[in-house]
């Protein structure tokens, strides 16, 4: 007998079956069916275990009975990546680190991980050879008598080694390698990174060894694997960047022990990851002359206040229909700045061409953007160069009007301490400030007609 029963579910209606169909016959939609474990091996399921004895059974307690504890977290080397995990690693908790090929998730968690000296830490590779984890830990010239390596995908071997290890961090590298006993199916499948990323959650929960996954992401930039796996994780990272570019983001999308809106920036060098402290210094470019089109934005990224260089493009189009492109923003959110700026402004954008780009291969999605991406578009529109000693922090509403944004005493403190002279706000916002804290000339500007009458 199989020591594992297992049967097929539609993903979509929940039709079961005991083989694999490629029509479900209920809801008639095609290859859906996952294959799903019944029954399990008791004893392969907690096998760690065994040394301990059997596991106690769950009793329900009153919430005033359960016991206060300390959290207790693992204080890494990386500021940025504490900052994303709401101040360090926290005991039994288990973190997705997803990104695209070649981003540098790897050697992110080799180098962080190398650098906790104090610290005993397994990394398990299903994808690289020892030599090659070996060839990586000499580029980042980083020594750890406590650092051990494992290339294996079968998560018993796996279990078995942490057993006789004991290590105080694991690292997986990645959960589409790992294949389980229990389960007949090849790794990467739906199942199988179900099957072991709940085995090794059990495992986090019930020894207190936080456990960092590095997971694969699909081609439309969404995580690999199931939506389960994202919500059995306590925290979901992701880390973004350009292949193209040094620079890396790396965001949390989910932190049930932290805020969300945090996120690290790094600069990927040849020794390795460099956090970078100030990264408004590396997104504002240091140009020679001052140019039409080039504007500076005051916006946020999470917590951290960023000065972000806007550039807009304005030719005269030579074909039939004018041309809309846009780097590092959303085309629907240029369309709705063309269209303010032709019904509430009188300016005739539809007969050009328009390129909006975002500098330093970021992805902006804050809304504050508005108004720089706005003056960009005019400052090309007339070919009339604007200072570089001011920025913009606002939002532009349909009727043209200029609305507030949120946390605006961190942006004009951060144009304040790079030395831009003005900056053009909401109203709304300039009334709850103190303008005695701030060197700063700061300039409330209500519609889009009143900012271009300013500034040309």
């Amino acid at each position: 007998m199989s020591k594992v029963k297992t049967a097929f579910f539609c993903s979509n209606c929940g039709y079961e079956s005991a083989k694999w169909l490629g029509k479900c016959p209920s809801c008639n939609q095609w290859n859906t069916f996952i294959e799903e474990v019944i029954e399990r091996n008791q004893k392969e399921k907690n096998f760690w275990k065994d040394a301990a004895g059997e596991r106690q059974t769950s009793k329900a307690k009153l919430l005033d009975a359960v016991e206060n504890i300390k959290e207790e977290r693992i204080i890494t080397h990386d500021a940025e990546l504490n900052r994303a995990l709401g101040g360090g690693i926290v005991s039994g908790s288990i973190v997705l680190l997803a990104g695209e090929p070649g981003i540098g998730k790897s050697t992110l968690l080799l180098q962080d991980a190398l650098m906790l000296k104090q610290t005993t830490i397994l990394y398990v590779s299903g994808e690289e050879s020892e030599q090659q984890i070996k060839m990586r830990a000499n580029r980042l010239n980083i020594h750890n008598d406590n650092f051990y390596i494992l290339t294996e995908t079968s998560l018993s071997v796996i279990f078995s080694e942490i057993k006789k290890l004991q290590p105080s961090f694991v690292i997986i590298d990645s959960i589409q390698t790992l294949q389980s006993d229990n389960i007949d199916a090849t790794p990467g499948s739906v199942a199988q990174v179900r099957e072991c990323a709940a085995s090794l959650q059990r495992f986090a929960k019930e020894t207190y060894t936080p456990v960092f996954l590095i997971g694969h992401i699909t081609k439309d930039g969404s995580i690999a694997g199931p939506k389960i796996l994202e919500h059995m994780v306590d925290t979901v990272l992701q880390f973004e960047g350009d292949q193209h570019y040094a620079y890396r983001i790396l965001r949390t999308l989910k932190n049930r022990f932290g805020s969300t809106s945090e996120l690290g920036i790094y600069e990927m060098t040849g020794s390795g990851m460099r956090t970078v402290n100030n990264p408004s210094e590396i997104l504002i470019n240091q140009k020679e002359e001052v140019l039409s089109g080039s504007t500076i934005a005051a916006g946020m990224e999470g917590l951290r206040p960023l000065l972000i260089e806007t550039q807009a493009l304005v030719t005269q189009s030579v074909y039939g229909t004018p041309q809309r492109t846009a780097s590092g923003l959303d085309a629907r959110r240029l369309q709705l700045l063309l269209a303010v700026l032709e019904k509430r402004g009188g300016f005739h954008f539809g007969v050009k061409d328009v390129f909006v780009n975002i500098a330093g291969g970021l992805r902006i999605e804050d809304p504050s953007t508005d108004l720089a991406i706005i003056c960009a578009l005019l400052s090309s529109y007339d070919d009339a160069p604007l200072s570089p000693n001011i920025c913009f922090a606002g939002e532009v509403g349909l009727n043209g009007e200029i609305r507030a944004v949120n946390r605006v005493e961190q942006r004009i403190a951060e144009a304040e301490k790079l030395g831009f002279e003005k900056i053009f706000i909401s109203p709304f916002n300039k009334k709850a400030l103190n303008k005695s804290q701030h060197q700063i000339d700061i300039i409330a500007v209500s519609k889009v007609d009143e900012l271009y009458r300013l500034l040309f």
